[in-house]
């Protein structure tokens, strides 16, 4: 019996270049987003940097292209179902292809739910959850059609999820419903996209560096008890791991990775 796998023409057993691909990262004016672009650029992919801030985008893009890669800014709000599907849209018009989509935005504004405001649960949902949805749904088809012309045969949706996405804790619930709900989702899209040479992953890290700490002030969330006196994870860590998931031969699919601080308990 001949499988699919069996094509060896259509499955190189190496894959450890992203020359002549292209990535859409979105949340990249900083933490993982930022350096998930600076690793996926450094292994050859063109980069589409899609967040709000402009400036900071700006400054990722020339330092790519200093180092001799390819980078294009979009400023956009991708809670937008528009906005979302426009920058999909220039991601392929302008670099050609969509190979690779990384949904890194994320905010974190915990607190005791009595004393929380509706619109900070709002917020939440929108980034971590609505923006990732419809920037998927937009990316989808152009995903679809690069695997079937790549040398690599294969695209990739990897979703910067979190442990919050696996157990639930006091004063996270609303940041849990949108990270158990990334996790659910990547996991119904990889059974659903298996076959068609698109491949999910989520990856759930533990405590990193990252502006999720500073994104409400005086929060009541006490992080030190819940994760522990631990070093950090650094953003470039999980940017790794998008790495390792994307630079796999296309008979190899990592659906899910759990990334902590080692002393983490």
């Amino acid at each position: 019996m001949t499988s699919k796998s069996a094509a060896t023409s259509k499955n190189p057993t190496t894959s450890n270049t992203l020359h002549g691909t292209s990535a859409l990262i979105t949340g990249a004016s900083s933490g993982i987003g930022r350096a998930t672009a600076l690793r996926l650029a450094a292994a050859g992919a063109a980069v589409a940097l899609a967040a709000r801030r402009a400036d900071r985008l700006e400054a990722l893009a020339t330092e790519i292209r200093e180092h001799g890669g390819t980078a294009i800014v979009i400023a956009a709000d991708l809670t937008n179902a528009q906005a979302a599907a426009d920058a999909v849209a220039t991601t392929v018009s302008r670099l050609g292809r969509l190979d690779t989509l990384v949904n890194a935005a994320g905010v974190m504004l915990n607190g005791p739910s009595e004393e929380s405001p509706l619109w900070e649960w709002d917020r939440m949902v929108d980034i971590n959850l609505r923006g990732l949805m419809y920037v998927t749904k937009a990316a989808v088809p152009p995903l679809l059609s690069a695997a079937k012309t790549s040398r690599r045969a294969v695209a990739d949706v990897v979703n910067i999820s979190s442990v919050a996405g696996r157990f639930a804790a006091p004063t996270v619930a609303i940041y849990n419903a949108t990270k158990f709900a990334v996790t659910g989702a990547t996991e119904a899209w990889r059974q659903e996209y298996a076959t068609r040479d698109l491949r999910f992953s989520v990856i759930e890290p533990g405590r990193t560096e990252s502006e999720l700490f500073a994104q409400k002030a005086n929060s009541d969330t006490d992080f030190t008890a819940a994760f522990g006196d631990v070093e950090a994870l650094h953003a470039a860590d999980v940017a790794d791991a998008v790495g390792y998931i994307v630079t796999n031969p296309r008979r190899v699919a990592i659906n899910e990775i759990v990334l902590r601080p080692t002393d983490q308990p």
